[in-house]
């Protein structure tokens, strides 16, 4: 199973083909990423299209535990240099926390354990 971040959701929207195979296959978002994605959506498009995606991703969605964000934190701290986003901190913290796979397209993760790496 995968733990997509919003760069891939990005993709996704943009019928990228290199990222059309998430469709088919288990994945899951964090209530957090659906967020930040839904803001990318809000501000460069419309509200329309921001609550389009929002409707058809929402069953995807998991929550974030305050003990999650926390790591997350952590790791953006710990890794100031890498510049990581938030965003990403959470998804990659909770991909790894449930075994799963963190998709993007974030050259800073690319060689980071339990990463699918996808360049656009």
């Amino acid at each position: 199973m995968k733990c997509l971040d919003t760069y891939a959701l990005v993709e996704i929207a943009n019928a990228n083909p290199k990222f059309a195979h998430l469709l088919t296959e288990k994945t899951v978002i964090t209530d957090v990423t659906l967020a930040e994605f839904y803001g990318c959506l809000y501000k460069k498009y419309s509200p329309f299209a921001a609550d389009y995606w929002h409707k058809k991703l929402s069953f995807l969605c998991k929550p974030v535990s305050r003990e999650l964000l926390i790591q997350a934190v952590k790791m953006r701290i710990e890794h100031a240099k890498e510049n990581l986003s938030f965003f990403d901190c959470v998804g990659y913290v909770f991909a790894q926390e449930h075994g799963l796979i963190f998709v993007t397209g974030d050259k800073a993760f690319e060689k980071r354990e339990g990463v699918e790496y996808i360049k656009a």
